[in-house]
């Protein structure tokens, strides 16, 4: 009798993203196993005007100051009033200036905001699963408003972790949101992507890119980790849930034995 209400849900995650993006949200909601709901908590991002309009490269000033007080704490705070199961950072470049060392301080300084409730962070559930994955040599791609330096520095924090970056670069693609094509990007990473990497991570939780994951891991044999799989497989992880999103890759795997 009764229609679907969204009422009737397992687990509610939190997210934190850029306060013009809906890219992280929405990739994470279509991802998600039955039950799963998202919810988002805006920040502001100084690089991201109305309409989610960006410049054709991202200043490296407003990236760091995404996951500086006080917004991003206050953010936390409305959203751990919520009945959440965890909370992410759904943002990839801040990692990459801040790098691994920050990207903790500033995940245990929102700690202190978030009633208990578990924060994770996307680099770092990267780094997590594609060592389950016992993938260390990996091909680092980042949305064409990363320039050269911001995935530089995406490839220091992989290094730092213990992984070795065979290749890394900005995807030669429109560099912007709403021009991003998946066929053009799945296209792009399979020419670019050498033998010689046992992993792909595809950074940018605004760079819309979880839909190829499946094709390419089928193209490529090897896995294919993107910032909102990785940051969903944490999210899980931190809440304790078993559910599993199927068609998004091999991270979201049983344990291997």
């Amino acid at each position: 009798m009764w229609q679907p209400d969204g009422w009737d849900v397992r687990v509610r995650l939190g997210v934190l993203t850029p306060h013009g993006d809906v890219g992280p949200e929405s990739e994470l909601q279509a991802m998600a196993p039955e039950g799963v709901r998202v919810h988002a908590a805006r920040v502001p991002f100084g690089a991201m005007t109305t309409g989610g309009v960006m410049d054709p490269t991202i200043p490296l000033a407003p990236v760091q100051a995404f996951v500086e007080p006080p917004y991003i704490d206050e953010a936390v705070s409305l959203l751990a009033a919520a009945p959440l199961a965890a909370i992410g950072i759904g943002f990839t470049s801040s990692a990459y200036v801040v790098g691994a060392d920050g990207e903790q301080k500033a995940l245990d300084r929102l700690m202190q905001h978030s009633a208990g409730i578990p924060v994770v962070a996307t680099c770092a559930s990267a780094v997590a699963g594609l060592k389950k994955l016992n993938a260390r040599r990996i091909a680092l791609y980042d949305p064409p408003w990363f320039d050269a330096e911001l995935n530089r520095l995406g490839a220091d924090y992989f290094i730092s972790q213990g992984l070795d970056v065979v290749v890394h670069a900005p995807c030669g693609l429109p560099s912007s949101q709403r021009s991003i094509n998946p066929s053009e990007l799945f296209a792009w990473i399979t020419k670019h992507t050498p033998d010689e990497a046992d992993a792909v991570f595809i950074g940018g939780n605004g760079f819309r890119s979880v839909g190829i994951i499946s094709a390419l891991e089928q193209d490529l044999r090897r896995p294919v980790l993107t910032a909102n799989s990785s940051l969903l497989w944490g999210l899980l992880q931190a809440a304790g849930s078993a559910a599993t999103p199927t068609h998004y890759g091999e991270l979201f795997a049983p344990e291997r034995v």
